[in-house]
């Protein structure tokens, strides 16, 4: 038995009480290595390796039983799921490259020349809506609009009205109808 198994053993042994710390201390560097042969990112294994430990925490009925090899299984496992975590990435990225063509300068000037109309209308308008509709667009709900302005949730439909109204209004006044 070498030294890192003898006090995970005693840590076991000790008391009724889970040293978790104690079989982190023992066991982080080998898990974590057992993971880098797996996934071959020697930074992310240390990542997951402390995920492992997570693990163990959360699971407290089986913290008396936690032995070395559950600890290795779990870190197979883990760097398991990430290559798989990765290989679907790399699928939908790739996916989605074919999907969409880059933009063209033309798209890009035009784009560009939007977020410029698009910002000095929000400059013009009362700065109170100009952040009910820059918090809209952000996808936020009645519910958190009215928390984060500090108004009443029922008014949220009118306030946002209003803004919309004001935005297009001075949209028109300074580019016309589009």
């Amino acid at each position: 038995m070498n030294v890192q198994s003898e006090a995970a053993a005693e840590s076991k042994v000790s008391g009724s009480e889970f040293d978790l710390e104690a079989m982190f201390r023992a066991q982080y560097a080998r898990v974590a290595r057992v993971i880098g042969r797996v996934v071959r990112d020697p930074a992310r294994a240390e990542e997951l390796a402390v995920e492992v430990f997570l693990k163990v925490w959360r699971n407290r009925r089986a913290q008396g039983e936690i032995t070395e090899a559950w600890l290795y299984r779990a870190a197979v496992r883990v760097g398991l799921d990430e290559l798989r975590r990765e290989t679907r990435r790399t699928r939908y990225e790739s996916l989605f490259r074919f999907a969409r063509k880059p933009p063209t300068p033309e798209e890009l000037h035009s784009a560009k020349e939007e977020q410029k109309r698009v910002r000095a209308v929000l400059s013009a308008i009362a700065p109170r809506q100009a952040e009910l509709l820059i918090l809209r667009s952000e996808g936020l709900s009645y519910d958190k609009l009215a928390t984060a302005l500090d108004v009443n949730a029922a008014s949220i439909g009118t306030f946002l009205s209003r803004a919309q109204q004001a935005f297009r209004k001075e949209f028109i006044k300074r580019y016309g109808e589009e």
